[in-house]
């Protein structure tokens, strides 16, 4: 099976914002292994898209969605929601971003 990995504008957004913040904060060298870094996990989670903590939301619209941490780099992370065949990346940030407050969410009771 051929697994795909569908990234939001959003997610392809907040990728370059890493990468450059990476880039002028701790080098080329770690953003560019950064970026395979984030690739490699985007694979697994297409492999097994069921890994990632399920997030309890109360916007339909998001339902079913999950996170997990980008490989190497625990501080960031990345809300996915799984397919059929792979998964869809909606966004990924830094975990000390009010992510909650982000995606204008809350807990379901």
């Amino acid at each position: 099976m051929i697994y795909r990995v569908y990234k939001h504008d959003k997610a392809k957004n907040d990728l370059v914002e890493c990468f450059v913040y990476l880039a002028e904060n701790a080098g080329v060298e770690v953003a560019e292994r950064f970026l395979a870094s984030a690739e490699e996990s985007f694979s697994n989670l297409a492999r097994s898209p069921f890994i990632g903590e399920r997030l309890m939301l109360s916007n339909s619209a998001l339902a079913g969605m999950r996170k997990w941490r980008v490989k190497n780099f625990n501080n960031i992370l990345i809300f996915y929601i799984p397919r059929d065949n792979g998964v869809s990346v909606v966004r990924v940030i830094h975990a000390s971003q009010d992510w909650w407050k982000l995606f204008g969410l809350s807990f379901v009771d």
